[in-house]
């Protein structure tokens, strides 16, 4: 509870991203086909009414590989949650393998997985190599059925809403049966439009706040004492945490 508690101080002064004040008001549509600069300045008040547009580096107002500022922006919205997302799976998984770890066995050989003493990143470094390259692998793959629209749905860049996974039904159907990532038992199915926006916005706010708090794990345990709210909760780690290897 303790580390919980001190992570989401930690996570208190989170920011919001790419979104001036909309000064013609004009509503944003529940589901945006293409957004613009505009449409990024009413996500960011309805994200943070009090931050509004913070975008020091401009980035929503570049044209990357040339496309226009629809494609770019797609692209900008589509990384922030995509990245919010893992943030939120490695916040959680970190915290869970602080005090657990699950204690089947992880190959067929019989070996047992790392220690809970081990630091999380410590644990990774333990796990044997093949089972690394099982993880990236379907990391890969999700990222490639990603880039591919599942074969039936425009490219992020070209007017899939940001965020939206593509389903698995391709993949399903011609090589092996796999649940979808989203909802897969169709519990949201019957939500109101007004609860899924109010979702997608939560999302957003909590992928971020995830970003900050797996870095200051990460932060914290290799370099002592640079976050003093994680003093007497992080351990120093000797290793190298942004390589896989």
């Amino acid at each position: 509870m303790k580390i919980i508690t001190v992570s989401a101080a930690l996570l208190i002064s989170c920011v919001g991203a790419f979104a001036p004040d909309n000064k013609n008001n004009s509503p944003r549509g529940t589901v945006a086909v293409s957004e613009t600069l505009a449409d990024l300045k009413v996500l960011a008040k309805e994200l943070n009414p009090i931050v509004k547009f913070y975008d020091p580096l401009k980035l929503s107002e570049l044209e990357f590989w040339g496309q226009n500022e629809e494609a770019s922006i797609g692209w900008l919205r589509h990384a922030e949650i995509k990245h919010g997302r893992v943030a939120m799976a490695a916040f959680v998984g970190y915290v869970i393998q602080s005090s657990y770890v699950f204690t089947w066995a992880q190959n067929t050989a019989g070996d047992l997985p790392p220690s809970v003493d081990l630091l999380p990143e410590e644990q990774w470094d333990a796990i044997p190599n093949i089972a690394k390259w099982q993880i990236v692998g379907v990391v890969g793959f999700l990222e490639f059925w990603d880039e591919v629209g599942g074969m039936n749905t425009p490219h992020y860049m070209r007017g899939r809403k940001p965020g939206q996974y593509p389903s698995l039904d391709f993949f399903r159907n011609e090589v092996h049966w796999v649940p979808d990532l989203y909802d897969p038992f169709g519990f949201n199915k019957n939500r109101s439009q007004e609860k899924k926006d109010r979702g997608l916005l939560a999302e957003i706010n909590n992928g971020r706040l995830a970003m900050l708090g797996i870095f200051g794990f990460l932060v914290a345990d290799k370099i002592p004492g640079s976050i003093p709210l994680l003093e007497g909760i992080a351990k120093p780690y000797a290793g190298e945490p942004m390589i896989p290897w």
